[in-house]
């Protein structure tokens, strides 16, 4: 596998976006010690899928992310990006459409990483298998830190096979077999719980079928109900509809004889103007006749203090004589 450049942005020292290209034959990186040199290898082994922020010298995965200093502050994102020949296609079907690989991976603060493959979102599964097909990955031997030639020379059996397993190019057929293995796994805990799930759906099937009686019986019921019902209402209905029609008979009666009583009314309210216009004269009549008898009755009594007071004098008179 060819590397051709690393980019790397807010990476552990790398505040601002650095690019390290990795031109053919050899190439190194030289500086005083605390410059970041061990960052760069550290950065690829990130990108490539690491998962164990003590590999990272950290006590987090987020310590990653540039965490300030004197001059600058933290960042709350760091990312980093390897590019890879792929001249040849040797990558997976799914990302060998181009020449280059372009695999990034970014970190943000209490969000958690995120992949990329040529653009495209990837598990990390789906990177670790790509470099893992190409006798490389995150935890490679052919990926040298700070003490792993002893840890090389010193290590048992297992290791020394893991060693030779990458020089052969099957880490990825052991990585799909161990996949493979938990998917079969999976599907021998899923199969166990489908025996127990049938069972289960059995003692229901038993009740459901019970239930599936009573429904059934429930709807015939329930059929004869609604007939019943039906027939009482429709029966109800004939009964309503001939009260309704005796009713409007009795409307048609009763409205013909408000018509008769309604032209006795007019005819009467007729008369009463009748009388009322002859009746306006017999009272002026009657006023002037009351006049009249009140003047006479006045003079009346006028006459009367009159004649009695000549009787008195002609009784005084008849005295004197």
């Amino acid at each position: 596998m060819q590397f051709n450049r690393l980019r790397l942005t807010g990476f552990k020292s790398f505040v601002e976006p650095t690019d390290l290209l990795i031109e053919p034959g050899l190439t190194g990186v030289v500086g005083p010690n605390g410059c970041g040199k061990s960052n760069l290898l550290e950065a690829i082994r990130w990108v490539m899928g690491e998962s164990s922020y003590k590999n990272m010298r950290g006590t987090a995965m987020e310590d990653v992310i540039f965490s300030g200093n004197s001059k600058r502050p933290a960042r709350n994102m760091a990312e980093v990006a390897l590019y890879l020949d792929n001249s040849e296609r040797t990558a997976p079907a799914a990302f060998n459409d181009s020449d280059t690989l372009e695999v990034v991976r970014k970190i943000e603060r209490e969000t958690g990483s995120a992949y990329r493959i040529n653009g495209k979102d990837a598990r990390a599964r789906d990177v670790q298998l790509l470099f893992a097909d190409a006798s490389s990955g995150a935890r490679s031997p052919a990926l040298v830190r700070q003490g792993q030639i002893s840890e090389i020379i010193a290590a048992k059996p297992k290791g020394r096979r893991k060693i030779l397993e990458e020089a052969a190019g099957i880490t990825g057929l052991y990585t799909r077999r161990h996949e493979a293995e938990l998917r079969l796994k999976g599907a021998e805990t899923n199969i166990t719980r489908l025996d127990d799930v049938m069972g289960q759906l059995e003692i229901q099937l038993v009740g459901l079928k019970r239930q599936a009686r009573q429904a059934s019986r429930y709807r015939n019921i329930s059929s004869d109900i609604r007939k019943a019902e039906a027939i009482q209402l429709y029966l109800k209905l004939s009964e309503a509809e001939k009260a309704v029609a005796h009713e409007r008979t009795v409307l048609d009666e009763i409205m013909r004889e408000i018509g008769d009583l309604t032209k006795e009314a007019a005819h009467a309210t007729r008369l009463n103007e009748d009388a009322v216009a002859k009746i306006a004269p017999l009272r002026q009549a009657e006023t002037v006749a009351a006049a009249v008898l009140h003047r006479c009755n006045v003079e009346q009594e006028t006459l009367d203090a009159e004649e009695a007071r000549a009787n008195q004098r002609r009784a005084e008179l008849n005295a004197r004589l």
